[in-house]
């Protein structure tokens, strides 16, 4: 099938996708497609991440087993394995990779990868009962940057977690906030803690240091252009393959007519993404619409060309003072690699 070229407008697109196929594409990303534990290399400096290799390698039914007692000596008990492990560490320090293999190495039929706003969309658009019978009787479920913004979330996901585990579902998931910590300084957390502390008892918590393996500052900047240097980034990816032109403000206010579970075929056969004239980000719902938008452009790896305010500005001291900081640092992190690739 030969390539598809030129320039599309994003704000033109209004993808569909249906329950099936939305649980398809429940996968590793592209650049994790072919993680693995052997790949994964842990930094001698920290010690952690070699430590949480091994421990998640036998949660995935690789590595040694414990030693057995002789003949005249008790075996040690084995503490009883927890149905769940969470990764939690900072950004850049190997979390999804260590995810994806897990996946790729636990020998289960019915498995799936995703990250946290994929799996509250999946709910959104389909209704609550339709997603626990589409996921009921799964082996294992991947849980990436797992976060807990808002009360319905937490309810959500609580009980969503609670009937697949009851039916015999083993959890990995990754975050930067501990379990127990969840909901912290972002809403009335006290009025969810039984909540918040019931799900955190059916993992197994791993700590992972480092600093960011893409080892760049979040005190960086993103690569902004000027207009002739970004008409010919575009025309260049157009010659050759496909890319998007649009006015930020007509992305923002597109992403909120499309259902974030959509957001994914949004960015279908894209190479590259352009974005002219962007500005600061005044509201919240439209910031984090933006944010899960720049996640699933990191997933498949897009590079972006920007001009305007340096994308990693687009979230005003006052947001990132707020309680969705770690989700605007994160996606901080993501905007200058894209824009820099």
């Amino acid at each position: 099938m030969p390539t598809e070229t030129g320039v599309v407008h994003l704000a033109d697109r209004a993808p569909q996708i249906g329950g099936a196929e939305m649980i398809a594409s429940l996968v590793p990303p592209p650049q994790f497609a072919a993680a693995t534990f052997d790949s994964y290399r842990g930094d001698p400096e920290f010690p952690s991440q070699q430590e949480a290799k091994e421990l998640l390698m036998r949660f995935a039914g690789l590595g040694a087993e414990p030693v057995k007692g002789g003949f005249f000596r008790r075996a040690k008990k084995a503490p009883e394995a927890k149905p769940g492990v969470y990764l939690d560490g900072g950004f850049g320090v190997g979390k999804t990779h260590l995810l994806a293999s897990i996946y790729h190495a636990m020998p289960v039929r019915r498995k799936y990868f995703g990250s946290f706003i994929e799996y509250t969309a999946l709910v959104g658009a389909l209704g609550y009962q339709k997603t626990v019978e589409l996921f009921r009787g799964a082996d294992l479920l991947c849980i990436d940057e797992f976060e807990l913004d808002d009360p319905g979330d937490t309810m959500v996901m609580t009980r969503l977690l609670g009937e697949l585990v009851g039916s015999g579902t083993r959890l990995a998931a990754t975050s930067n906030t501990p379990p127990n910590a969840l909901g912290e300084g972002r809403f009335a957390a006290q009025d969810f803690l039984r909540e918040i502390h019931a799900m955190a008892e059916s993992f197994q918590t791993i700590r992972i240091d480092g600093t960011d393996y893409r080892h760049r500052a979040l005190d960086g900047h993103a690569a902004v252009l000027g207009e002739p240097a970004y008409e010919k980034a575009v025309a260049d990816a157009a010659a050759d393959g496909l890319a998007s032109d649009d006015a930020f403000v007509d992305l923002v206010a597109h992403l909120a007519r499309v259902h974030p579970s959509r957001y994914i075929r949004l960015l279908d056969g894209l190479d590259l993404i352009g974005l002219r004239d962007v500005a600061v980000l005044d509201d919240q719902s439209a910031a984090l619409r933006f944010v899960a938008f720049v996640d699933r452009a990191y997933d498949a790896q897009i590079p972006i060309r920007a001009t305007g305010t340096s994308l990693d500005l687009v979230f005003g001291e006052e947001m990132l003072a707020g309680g969705y900081r770690k989700k605007y640092l994160r996606a901080i992190s993501r905007l200058v690699a894209l824009t820099l690739d």
